[in-house]
């Protein structure tokens, strides 16, 4: 066993705790604990990310916090040498489609939903839409086999978590706003609507192309 007593680790610092959680993903305002220290050392840890190339993304009235990797053209002068340390991967087809039709709820709610604090939605009525991207001789247990895997991998990424006990509801977390922002959003909305167009899946009415 190593003798910790010469394992240079220097003094602990508070902030070390969202500084790791921040490298595993998404901080949000309901785990209080980490939240409030991030709050309390906002400062020293903008300072440790930015010798990394991250930028550390801090949204109070949302209520969560992020890592952004910063692009060549923002690093400082020298920097270009710096390895990433967060590369963009591709989410697939299913999980993007997903996050679409999730961002576009969203919206929604937030522009017409006033007695609500959160954005719940139901597999069931997701299904609607979903179903609108893909070939109609599928059935409701095929689209929702397809559907359930895209909601798991947004899950692992902060943007949606089960509501309660129920398996069917799920809340959209505002990171998705600062990670699909509404111009994104749209270009993606067409893209798609035009690709399932000319795949002869449906048309934007929802009814088979002829």
């Amino acid at each position: 066993m190593t003798n910790s007593s010469s394992f240079p680790t220097g003094d602990f610092r508070e902030w070390s705790i969202p500084a790791v959680r921040l490298f595993q993903g998404v901080v949000y305002s309901d785990d209080t604990k980490v939240w409030n220290i991030l709050l309390r050392h906002k400062s020293p840890l903008e300072s440790y990310f930015s010798r990394l190339g991250l930028l550390l993304v801090v949204d109070e009235p949302e209520g969560y916090a992020f890592l952004r990797q910063l692009e060549e053209d923002e690093l400082p002068e020298g920097w270009e040498s710096l390895p990433k340390l967060m590369r963009r991967s591709s989410l697939g087809y299913d999980p993007t489609l997903l996050a679409v039709l999730l961002r576009d709820e969203l919206r929604r709610f937030e522009d017409e939903d006033i007695h609500n604090a959160r954005c719940v939605v139901e597999v069931d009525n997701l299904l609607g839409q979903w179903k609108m991207f893909f070939p109609t001789e599928r059935d409701d247990v095929q689209h929702r086999n397809s559907l359930m895997p895209a909601m798991h991998k947004l899950e692992e990424l902060g943007f949606v978590k089960k509501f309660s006990d129920s398996a069917d509801a799920w809340e959209i977390r505002p990171i998705l706003k600062a990670r699909l922002p509404v111009a994104e959003l749209e270009r993606l909305k067409e893209a798609m609507v035009s690709a399932a167009m000319q795949k002869g899946v449906r048309n934007r009415e929802g009814e088979p192309n002829e």
